[in-house]
């Protein structure tokens, strides 16, 4: 309350830090203020009510941690050092939101200060309206302070890992995994991702460095069942290797942490897609061999199932009938490869434009308003805006997928 109070005094920038993940880099700012919530820790476990109440400091793995120790665990992403607090406003889609619900959508209730220095509380019973904008909105009406999640029982065992195809195969093993997930039951995710394999990666020696496709996993059901569901994947091809075992769900959850090294200089651009056509698959066989960094990545995730049910009134995150969401994730380490690393990075995401149905609004860099609309419904955007007009008129907090509010432009 009173950093806000010097911001709006003094007429500074103001940009909002949780656990600091996200590419756009808006958890920063020059010449302005930093209100840095990363050392804000505290997690209460109400395992008796299945309600967890999180600080905005607290990293995916750290809630993974408090929560698993009673069996339980709330729907995030999937990679252990995000912050729960970004990921949570802007949606957050990991390995069980296909069983439970996107992060927003397990938000019972927050506890924020408001622009004008308010500290106030929202949920179903209180500013409901705000409940249903911190729910995929973003972090444009407020710095949340205490967010509480409903709790599902998880694992502590699920059945995950990946199997592993030589690139050249890609697209045998993009048609089977378009049909595979099409019947997949709600408690399986798959992601097929694009990358190359480098040692240690067990693959055998030739396809080291080389560009490699993996189908990813989680069934969080019963192990028995989930074996003979992902039978079939696991078989196809056959693979090159075969990673796919039961192993704690906190392990999993940090899996893919290695692929996000800190220190990196990081360019992500994202499409939501209904459908992997042989145009699609084409232009990836395209482009993915000019992949300039050993870093990099691309990947479709499977969504549907419980991310799809709930309706606009739920929430104001969108595109909820996405069946794949698609990321390109560009990764290297010196500044002076930024223009051939970025160049590619878009020359893939323009050969995929023709498909895209939206965009992921936590896979957004800095793209302008036209994109963050593209993350909304058109209702949902407006809605959104009447709610910015309401708790954020002057915009002090557009560091951030901004929405504008009406008194503003665009």
């Amino acid at each position: 309350m009173a950093a806000l109070g010097f911001v709006r005094d003094q007429g500074l920038p103001l940009a909002v830090r949780g656990g600091g993940h996200n590419v756009a880099g808006h958890a920063v700012c020059d010449d302005g203020v930093v209100i840095d919530l990363s050392a804000m820790k505290a997690i209460e476990v109400d395992a008796e009510r299945r309600i967890v109440r999180v600080e905005p400091g607290v990293l995916l793995g750290e809630l993974d941690a408090a929560t698993q120790a009673f069996g339980l665990a709330t729907p995030t992403g999937n990679v252990s050092k995000t912050g729960v607090a970004g990921l949570t406003l802007g949606g957050g889609l990991g390995w069980i939101a296909r069983l439970h619900g996107a992060a927003c959508d397990n938000l019972l209730a927050a506890e924020l200060v408001t622009a004008d220095g308010s500290r106030i509380r929202a949920s179903e019973d209180e500013n409901p309206d705000l409940l249903w904008g911190l729910r995929g909105g973003g972090g444009n009406f407020g710095v949340v302070t205490a967010f509480e999640y409903r709790l599902h029982q998880v694992g502590p065992q699920v059945l995950a890992g990946g199997v592993v195809h030589a690139f050249a195969d890609a697209p045998r093993v993009f048609r089977f995994f378009a049909e595979f997930v099409a019947e997949a039951p709600d408690e399986l995710s798959v992601v097929a991702s694009t990358f190359r394999a480098a040692p240690p990666f067990p693959v055998p020696p030739e396809f080291h460095g080389e560009l490699v496709t993996v189908l990813a996993l989680c069934y969080a059901g019963d192990l028995a069942e989930g074996e003979r569901v992902v039978a079939p994947l696991r078989s196809f091809g056959p693979p090159l290797v075969d990673l796919v075992a039961p192993m704690p769900y906190t392990a999993l959850q940090s899996a893919s942490d290695a692929s996000y090294p800190d220190g990196q200089r990081n360019y992500w651009k994202s499409h939501y897609v209904d459908e992997i056509t042989e145009e699609m698959i084409a232009r990836l066989m395209e482009h993915g061999p000019r992949m300039p960094s050993p870093l990099s990545s691309f990947y479709f995730q499977h969504l549907g199932g419980a991310i799809g049910r709930p309706g606009a009134d739920a929430a104001a995150f969108g595109h909820r009938d996405a069946v794949f969401d698609f990321t390109i994730l560009t990764v290297w380490h010196d500044a002076a490869e930024d223009d051939e690393q970025i160049a590619w990075a878009r020359d893939l995401h323009a050969a995929m434009q023709p498909y895209a149905t939206g965009v992921y609004v936590n896979n957004l860099g800095v793209e302008g308003s036209d994109r963050v609309r593209a993350a909304y419904a058109p209702a949902t955007y407006a809605r959104l805006v009447a709610l910015k007009d309401r708790y954020d008129p002057d915009n002090v907090f557009r560091l951030n997928q901004n929405i504008t509010p009406s008194g503003r432009g665009a």
